[in-house]
């Protein structure tokens, strides 16, 4: 079964809401150049509260080692999820110091995976979300066949534009390593409010409930 990421979480009691839903993983975007900047609005208690069950990602675009560390200290995050340039030498490094790393990559027509090889060793997954004029939350979905050039090897996160009117087709792509669906944009009322009905149908089509059988 496919897991689900709500990234760019800010809101106090729309995190509270989405918790009763147990996605696997709810992402804080930690980047200033973002509608969904978290700044200072983050409740640290309600964040070290979550379920261990459910894991926390904090996003970052070519921040510096210190400041990354110091906020998965801080929210006690599961993940980090490195979304600008950073190289996969900052991969091992951030690596070597204890912290799970969710390496995304912007894809188009003219991506090359073989680039992806060296970040393999460092990377608990890739994310591979859909090219455009930002990091990411552009709401536009990439061509999902050019992930079947992908040689499958690390587990993945599909992001980009997905929405109730597309999901169905992300079962027609077989044979892929995809780990877990990441979605944002397409689920909000506003930058960073989530729509939380939109995301019950969601988990309902992700999580079917299995009909008690009566013998």
């Amino acid at each position: 079964m496919m897991k689900l990421k709500v990234c760019g979480m800010r809101d106090t009691a729309n995190i509270t809401e989405l918790l009763e839903l147990k996605p696997d993983f709810v992402g804080f975007i930690f980047y200033d150049k973002s509608a969904r900047y978290v700044a200072d609005t983050l409740d640290e208690a309600l964040l070290r509260s979550f379920p261990k069950a459910i894991k926390k990602v904090g996003v970052f675009v070519n921040a510096n080692l210190d400041t990354i560390l110091k906020i998965v200290k801080k929210y006690d995050l599961s993940y980090v999820q490195l979304h600008g340039n950073e190289t996969p030498d900052f991969c091992r490094l951030l690596k070597s110091r204890g912290v799970n790393i969710i390496r995304a990559f912007s894809i188009d027509e003219s991506f090359n995976f073989w680039s992806l090889n060296n970040y393999k060793p460092h990377c608990d997954y890739f994310l591979f979300d859909a090219k455009g004029p930002n990091p990411g939350g552009n709401g536009v979905a990439f061509d999902w066949e050019i992930l079947k050039r992908y040689d499958n090897e690390k587990p993945f996160f599909l992001s980009g534009g997905l929405s109730l009117d597309n999901i169905a087709q992300v079962a027609d792509l077989k044979g892929l390593k995809i780990y877990g669906l990441d979605v944002n944009s397409k689920f909000e009322t506003s930058p960073a409010m989530k729509d939380i009905e939109k995301l019950r149908q969601l988990v309902e089509i992700l999580r079917p409930v299995e009909e008690e059988i009566e013998v």
